[in-house]
């Protein structure tokens, strides 16, 4: 198999909070799922995750996992362009993406987006979505594109941008979300508590361009589905 060229060096200015984007396996992103990457402090590849960054032209800082899926054209293109490997033994206790955090975060940022992570199996999608809200990630700011849907960790405050229309489901995990309070959605919550396996949260929907959720303890999955419809397909970043 020919080798790829290497990507290009990032470019654009880095400002405001410090952020990793991690790359995960899957389905391959769409351009407008990248949008921010050029300037961010650190991009993980998640094994195969380097193959889909490659191929839209990024540079990779760090390639993780045990790489079963990962093409050789695609990790000599990532070290050709400085790309660090932790190659991980096939047996392990942890799936790539979750090792791809845990680099991200051990790197000392303030901020970590996941981009994919969909398609492929149901088991693997939900343990890696589940990840997002682990307790190993809380002092970090977390969110994930996937497909075109959002995903937002909000465990104490978080804001969310979209469009009136969009919809919004707030889903409690690893526990009750208790002092839930919303504002810029059409069904408010006040003060009120999501126990695990609830609907409550559910298909709920902005009235305005941006929204906020609040909780007094526990932690919350701010799933916007619909984050990217109709969004024209990404040429360039600006940095």
């Amino acid at each position: 198999m020919g080798s790829a060229a290497p990507p290009p060096a990032r470019t654009g200015a880095r400002t405001g909070p410090r952020t990793a984007f991690v790359i995960a396996a899957g389905d391959p992103p769409e351009r407008s799922a990248l949008a921010g990457i050029e300037s961010a402090e650190l991009v993980v590849a998640a094994d195969a995750g380097v193959d889909h960054a490659i191929a839209l032209g990024f540079r990779v800082d760090v390639v993780v996992g045990d790489l079963d899926s990962a093409s050789v054209a695609a990790l000599e293109a990532a070290e050709a362009g400085g790309a660090r490997v932790e190659r991980h033994p096939v047996d392990k206790d942890a799936t790539d993406l979750e090792l791809a955090l845990h680099a991200a975060r051990n790197a000392g940022v303030d901020a970590v987006v996941v981009v994919g992570g969909g398609g492929g199996r149901v088991d693997h999608f939900l343990a890696n979505t589940l990840l997002l809200g682990t307790a190993a990630l809380a002092d970090v700011a977390v969110s994930a594109r996937i497909g075109d849907t959002d995903v937002v960790v909000v465990r104490d405050h978080a804001t969310l941008d979209g469009r009136p229309g969009d919809l919004c489901s707030l889903l409690p995990l690893g526990g009750t979300a208790r002092g839930v309070e919303t504002t810029g959605l059409r069904y408010p919550l006040t003060h009120e508590d999501l126990v695990p396996g609830t609907s409550r949260g559910v298909s709920n929907e902005l009235v305005d361009a941006v929204a906020e959720v609040r909780l007094a303890s526990g932690v919350l999955l701010a799933v916007l589905p619909d984050a990217r419809r109709g969004s024209p397909d990404w040429t360039g970043i600006e940095s």
